[in-house]
């Protein structure tokens, strides 16, 4: 790690990153794989036989799985062992937030609340002695966490909640009043990490509150279309009385507790998708495999290996770009404890330094996820909108993806606003290379035949001209704009949607570029193809969304020199024929009867 480059957050855009600076999947250690194994045995075991119990909303069920995750240390991943966890770093917490993730929405909306926002927020701002009291339990499951943020006039914009909470006039208690909603886990939640404003205080403050507080009362479990046996529930408060040491991390800090926290959730919410893509898609493929129909079985259709290509190249995509950045905070956070910051601070800062990141990743890994799952529900057919499918109650589960860990429309803001705020504070210089492509952009364009021998050659050249395009439009955007673009939602979504194209394409052909240099370009044919698919498509939708902002915010000239120049960054040499990689992706997958990549 010693000679690695660290590359800051929002920097993918400005930088190329070396091969040898990028993690792969491929590159856990057997310890890791050992205990992904471990998971996906007792998920086998446990969970994907008994799928049907989570849909009768067993409760009870969720439970009892929740507690034999303790006891096998999976609650614990990321508690230091001083406290009874494990104290594995932070892509080894992703990868088992991954492979709980696969057979249930309730299981692994339980398991993610319960160990991000539930068990986190102590960990990263709580007292020694606050750290003592909780985390033991929450590691091994004697205790279940839940995290109580969202009212019912407070949803995306957190900071306005009502919950007050009264200091008394001796300093020793505060008295909390108020309510809560869509609060995961609070059926049978232990310690409830609650957000109130003291008097008139500019920002909430965090507290915790254990079960059986007098005062403290729950409403019945919400019906929702999904994740029926994830215990929602309101929460009330009604004169909670808590010691005043009870209070989180400081007065007023609430806000920022929360922030980190979703900071977290939304790259672990990236993580729990994976595995039920790759339930949904050998599903699909098996089903693809079996049913026949005009005397061949399905799966022999050009239109289903369109859908079974498209759905295994996203999934490749959102893994590759998730466990890029899983491991790029993991080792931040390391380098920042080697330079003397406190184990508390490094792994907020460490995360903290890729927000924009994680907004992405979470826009990405759920929206991948509920277009592999559709997909997989349409190669069913008729099967797939039947209850007795798995991939019915998968279709319903994955749709609260989009919606919490702040809703994709928040999170595409926050990107392009985080990514902007670095700019004008000086933390990131995007001004010199938006005028370098701004003069490029009046230069004569090169005629050149270019070299496209060296491996994945033009996908890497059409990732930098994504990157120009982007800088291209966000810089003239602002220019145009100026600080009423953070008005302008449309075009913020659409930079932002730009802003996942370059960081998923990116995240895909270094991957399939390390899997080649240490398998030989032949072993990863297959792989070959998703990137150079899933490239293909987000040059296409880069495209789309670019010309959409031009439209809105230029005209006249300005608008003919930036779709002149827009061309000529999503314009390839040697075009691809995307119909074909499909297919070709498709039939090595159900040749093997499963996604095998």
């Amino acid at each position: 790690m010693k000679n690695k480059t660290f590359l800051k957050g929002g920097e993918f855009l400005i930088k190329n990153t070396k091969l040898e600076d990028v993690f792969i999947p491929e590159e856990f250690s057997e310890e890791h794989k050992m205990m992904a194994d471990a998971t996906e045995e007792f998920i086998d075991r446990e969970v994907w036989p008994n799928k049907q119990r989570f849909e009768t909303h067993d409760y009870d069920f969720t439970f009892e799985l929740m507690r034999k995750l303790g006891e096998m240390g999976m609650l614990g991943i990321s508690v230091p062992e001083q406290y009874g966890g494990l104290g594995m770093g932070f892509n080894t917490s992703m990868l088992i937030a991954d492979r709980i993730s696969g057979a249930s929405g309730s299981l692994s909306t339980a398991y993610g609340a319960h160990t991000g926002i539930g068990t986190m927020p102590i960990l990263l701002y709580g007292t020694e002695a606050q750290k003592q009291k909780y985390l033991p339990g929450l590691a091994s499951g004697e205790l279940i966490g839940c995290y109580c943020l969202t009212e019912p006039g407070a949803g995306s914009d957190a900071n306005s909640g009502r919950t007050k909470a009264e200091l008394s006039t001796d300093g020793k208690q505060y008295k909390i009043n108020g309510q809560k909603m869509w609060i995961s886990n609070a059926g049978y939640a232990d310690v409830f990490i609650v957000f109130a404003r003291i008097a008139d205080d500019k920002n909430i403050t965090g507290f915790i509150i254990e079960k059986g507080t007098e005062g403290l009362t729950l409403g019945e479990e919400e019906h929702k279309m999904g994740i029926n046996a994830s215990s929602t529930r309101q929460v009330f408060f009604n004169d909670v009385t808590i010691p005043a040491e009870n209070l989180l991390g400081e007065r007023n800090g609430g806000f920022k507790i929360a922030m980190n926290a979703l900071n977290i959730g939304r790259i672990k919410l990236s993580a729990a998708t994976l595995d039920a893509n790759r339930r949904s898609l050998n599903e699909a493929i098996n089903y693809a495999n079996e049913r026949v129909q005009f005397g061949v079985n399905i799966g022999r259709f050009g239109a289903i290996k369109h859908k079974l290509g498209e759905m295994a190249t996203k999934h490749y995509a959102s893994e590759s770009a998730t466990y890029r950045y899983g491991q790029l905070i993991e080792e931040n956070i390391a380098r920042l404890e080697a330079e003397g910051m406190s184990p508390q601070e490094s792994k907020l800062k460490g995360v903290e330094e890729y927000a924009i990141e994680c907004a992405l990743l979470k826009v990405y890994g759920s929206e991948s996820n509920s277009e592999i799952i559709d997909d997989a529900v349409q190669i069913f057919g008729g099967m797939g909108y039947s209850a007795e499918s798995n991939v019915e109650s998968a279709y319903r589960d994955c749709r609260i993806t989009r919606i919490y860990e702040g809703t994709n429309e928040i999170n595409r803001m926050l990107s392009i606003g985080m990514l902007l705020k670095k700019a004008l504070k000086g933390e990131m210089d995007l001004m010199t290379p938006a005028m370098a492509v701004a003069n490029d952009l009046m230069a004569i364009p090169s005629f050149d035949t270019p070299d496209y021998t060296a491996h994945l050659a033009q996908e890497l050249e059409m990732v930098d001209k994504m990157k120009k395009a982007v800088l291209m439009v966000a810089g003239k955007a602002v220019e145009s704009l100026g600080m009423e673009v953070e008005k302008h939602q449309e075009i913020l979504m659409q930079i932002s949607d730009m802003l996942c194209a370059v960081l998923t394409a990116e995240s895909v052909v270094l991957r399939t570029l390390k899997l080649g240099q240490k398998n030989g370009e032949a072993a990863v044919k297959h792989q070959t193809m998703m990137a150079q698919l899933h490239v293909h498509n987000a040059v296409e939708h880069l495209g789309k969304g670019a010309r959409e902002a031009i439209y809105a915010f230029a005209e006249g000239d300005d608008q003919r020199l930036l779709l002149m120049g827009l061309k000529r960054f999503t314009k390839y040499s040697q075009p691809l024929n995307p119909m074909r990689l499909r297919r070709d992706i498709a039939v090595k997958m159900l040749e093997e009867n499963k996604y095998c990549f």
